[in-house]
């Protein structure tokens, strides 16, 4: 674990890059989604950004990895049923091409999450 705060990278597969990606796609979907939605619901969509960023430093930066899975898995699991209950979703032809590359990006990294969590054990 770095106590510096400095980059650790050296320790990274392949699998913990497609994590930072997806979480970077997510992070970037919600930042835009902070920008075009005003009230508390765009001020939601920041939190989510932030959890997203702080998640993808705290990997980089090699601070307490494995416990950066665990509570990654339901922060984005808890994204899409959030998603899923405030917009009552009526059917796959009906949804924006954010969603999908939103929630595509959130199923891998649960997924991405859960694989690097269960190695680690």
């Amino acid at each position: 674990m770095s106590d510096t705060g400095t980059l650790r990278t050296d320790a990274l597969t392949p699998l913990h890059w497609i994590g930072i990606a997806m979480a970077g796609v997510s992070a970037l979907v919600h930042l835009y989604l902070a920008v075009i939605i005003p009230g508390w619901l765009g001020i939601s969509f920041a939190g989510a950004t932030a959890g997203f960023v702080v998640g993808i430093a705290a990997v980089l930066v090699d601070f307490r990895r494995r416990l950066t899975y665990l509570l990654g898995v339901p922060f984005t699991a808890g994204q899409v049923v959030l998603w899923y209950v405030l917009n009552d979703q009526p059917g796959l032809a009906e949804l924006g091409t954010v969603d999908v590359v939103d929630k595509v990006a959130q199923v891998v990294l649960i997924g991405v999450l859960v694989a690097l969590y269960a190695r680690n054990t």
